[in-house]
């Protein structure tokens, strides 16, 4: 098997790959001790039981991905991916490019029937007739050189792809859902996927105190955390914990003195530059004036849920579901539901294929318009 290390060997199968019609992509990455994702190992794979499948190696000093960024720009080749989210996450923070057209096997397995964010195993299994060695899953795959059967472990996610990759496309196409999939594709290929905003950060925290001075803190220190970390490409447990962050806001530190008698703050969150940062963000959080306090989205807990339309909803859509032969999460989640129940309309299962499959005869059973009946083991939609 052959592993690329140097520029123009990446660009000359590159070049090859520009004149097929798709190409298999994977890649390994570790990110236990960095906030962004480190690209350790790319696999690529030609069409056909025969095609080329390589290595390549981003650890090689004097390799350059740019040709490999120039094919993710090739629109006549499709790049075909499983579980694509933290792949495209790698390639639009080191290179600001989405490889398109895009191929995701794992949406395209569940619009095609295979159940909610199936595994990759499963669909080798099923679709390719094939097993896996998982002997080397758990691995560090930044360490040289690789072994044998980090290699045949590594080349398995692309070569399989490839026969699981052609039989979903001609699914999609005898379904006529190719524009399913492309809806949920849309927002891979979107950026904000994948921005983090420091002043966004405490949005994921998660208190019950909707007191507007405690947020304001909180606000602040998660802010100090996510730039903190960003910037020296550290994970943001390394700077502090959210339990250490919540601690914090309820303690309300304004000196070292007051800092080091916090219980949760780990030893890694009291060096001098980190506790700084602290006692910055507690103060201006203080300093705060009351129209500036961050605002939580309760919306949907205030929300007067109809239990029992909520429940008929469940059942519509697993109805729905079992005839679509689509994953019941994929078209509506539960918290969906209860939104509906309560009269709620902005929710993705009233947009694009969610509304043709599910949302329109859901607007209609709340609105009194149809009723659900059962024959035998079958629900089935009556109109009033």
């Amino acid at each position: 098997m052959k592993t690329i290390t140097t520029t123009e060997d990446l660009a000359r199968f590159c070049d090859a790959a520009k004149g097929e019609p798709y190409v298999t992509v994977d890649t390994e990455f570790l990110r236990e001790r960095t906030y962004y994702s480190k690209l350790c190992l790319i696999q690529l794979a030609l069409p056909g039981s025969e095609g080329e499948a390589v290595l390549v190696d981003p650890l090689a000093g004097n390799l350059s991905l740019e040709p490999l960024y120039d094919l993710f720009r090739h629109e006549a080749t499709v790049k075909v991916f499983h579980a694509a989210r933290q792949d495209l996450e790698i390639f639009f923070v080191d290179g600001d490019v989405f490889p398109v057209p895009l191929f995701d096997t794992q949406v395209a397995a569940m619009v095609c029937g295979f159940g909610d964010q199936v595994g990759y195993e499963t669909l080798v299994r099923k679709i390719a007739k094939e097993g896996l060695d998982k002997t080397s899953r758990f691995t560090d795959w930044s360490r040289r050189p690789l072994s044998e059967a980090q290699k045949t472990y590594a080349l398995a996610d692309v070569t399989h792809l490839r026969v699981i990759y052609e039989f979903l496309a001609k699914e999609l196409k005898r379904t006529g859902r190719q524009k399913w999939v492309e809806e949920e594709l849309a927002i891979l290929l979107d950026p904000e996927t994948y921005t983090n905003r420091p002043e966004e950060a405490w949005e994921r925290v998660k208190t019950r105190t909707t007191s507007g001075k405690f947020l304001a803190i909180v606000r602040e220190l998660a802010k100090f955390r996510e730039d903190y970390a960003q910037t020296r490409n550290i994970p943001r447990s390394r700077v502090y914990k959210d339990d250490a962050l919540l601690e914090l806001a309820s303690t309300k530190p304004t000196t070292i003195e007051e800092l080091g008698r916090s219980r949760l703050l780990l030893r890694e969150g009291r060096k001098a530059d980190i506790a700084e940062g602290i006692l910055a963000a507690v103060q201006a959080g203080l300093n705060a004036r009351p129209e500036d306090y961050p605002r939580p989205n309760t919306g949907r807990e205030q929300l007067q849920v109809d239990s029992a339309l909520a429940d008929l909803l469940r059942v519509l859509l697993k109805s729905k579901s079992e005839s679509a032969g689509v994953a019941q999460k994929l078209i509506a989640s539960s918290s969906d539901l209860d939104a509906l129940a309560a009269g709620e309309r902005s929710v993705p299962a009233l947009k694009g294929w969610r509304d043709e499959v599910f949302g329109q005869d859901a607007i209609r059973l709340c609105q009194g318009k149809i009723a659900l009946s059962a024959k035998g083991g079958a629900v089935r939609v009556v109109n009033i």
